[in-house]
């Protein structure tokens, strides 16, 4: 039975297939406990037969020695060891490392979305959303923030999760270990939309890293079919540059998530759609009945015509 309940935990959200150095130690850490927890339990049952059938042996787990020993030492014994352990495992109080290349992200907790800016060695920023983008093998500094509610940055198979607190900035420095794609959560209530506020983490070689920063960093793809120009157009005239960017264009909009190169993430809408022509259509659609109390408003004055325009337009900026 057990072994059916923890096969529903195989997914690219699951702390028990850890591919990041932190995640490895928590899911070490966890099946200690869950071990060691379930021996203690099966010794307590086996205690409480005694107890109820043991006949003779009743008087002796009625000791005083008993009780002693296995009420109070052995409990300050095994809290105190794995205390300890959970300490050592975790690297508790140990220095950060670093970097080599000197990169650094900055992700803020939006309503309820996510803001990725990648800070290279010389200063450069790249602004991105709802995705995160590591070189497999190398730490990278993760700064995290929120200018509204609390948030809490967690990718369980990369690390342990952590708050993002308005006025205060958190760090978390993660490693991960093997190429992938793993999906992370927001883990503490914020309200709304809270439980369609997700993120895909996309763990790369470093080569493959530095390749995808620099496209990632490019000015958008120009319009290759008339469809797509038209697209372009209605961008524009229906207002989407004042709360979203997409670079090379005049669209600077800093409200809303970065468009440049939305076309190439693996979702939509922090990952609550797939990433497809129709899903875009969808969302500007009727985006309210997909991901209640998001920020965006509805564009059902526009034509069938016009949202597949715009919708082919965004899927194409790749």
């Amino acid at each position: 039975m057990i072994v059916v309940f923890l096969a529903g935990c195989s997914s690219i959200q699951s702390a028990l297939h850890p591919t990041g150095v932190e995640a490895e130690r928590v899911a070490t850490l966890f099946w200690i406990m869950t071990i060691g927890g379930t021996l203690i339990m099966v010794l307590v049952i086996v205690a409480a037969a005694l107890a109820i059938y043991g006949g003779r042996l009743r008087a002796s787990l009625s000791s005083e020695r008993f009780v002693m020993a296995m009420g109070l030492a052995f409990p300050v014994v095994v809290l105190t060891a794995l205390l300890i352990y959970g300490f050592a495992l975790m690297r508790a109080g140990e220095p950060q490392q670093t970097n080599p290349d000197g990169l650094r992200v900055e992700i803020a907790g939006e309503l309820w979305w996510w803001r990725v800016t990648y800070v290279t060695a010389d200063g450069r920023r790249v602004n991105a959303a709802n995705e995160l983008h590591l070189p497999v093998g190398q730490p990278v500094e993760i700064a995290l923030t929120s200018t509204n509610v609390i948030h809490s940055f967690w990718a369980p198979q990369l690390a342990g999760k952590l708050d993002m607190i308005p006025g205060r900035t958190n760090t978390l420095t993660v490693t991960a270990t093997e190429e992938g794609i793993s999906r992370g959560q927001c883990a503490e209530y914020c309200g709304g939309a809270h439980a369609l506020m997700a993120f895909h983490l996309v763990a790369q070689s470093p080569e493959d890293f530095s390749a995808w920063l620099e496209a990632e960093a490019s000015a958008a793809a120009q319009p290759q079919t008339d469809l797509a120009s038209e697209g372009q157009t209605l961008f524009a005239q229906t207002g989407c540059g004042a709360c979203h960017t997409v670079r090379g264009t005049g669209a600077r909009g800093t409200i809303g998530p970065d468009l440049t190169h939305v076309g190439s993430r693996h979702s939509l809408a922090a990952a609550t759609l797939p990433n497809t022509a129709q899903a875009f259509a969808r969302w500007i659609d009727d985006n309210q009945h997909i991901k209640p109390d998001n920020k965006m408003p509805s564009y059902e004055i526009l034509s069938e015509r016009q949202i597949d325009a715009l919708a082919t337009y965004l899927e194409g900026l790749q």
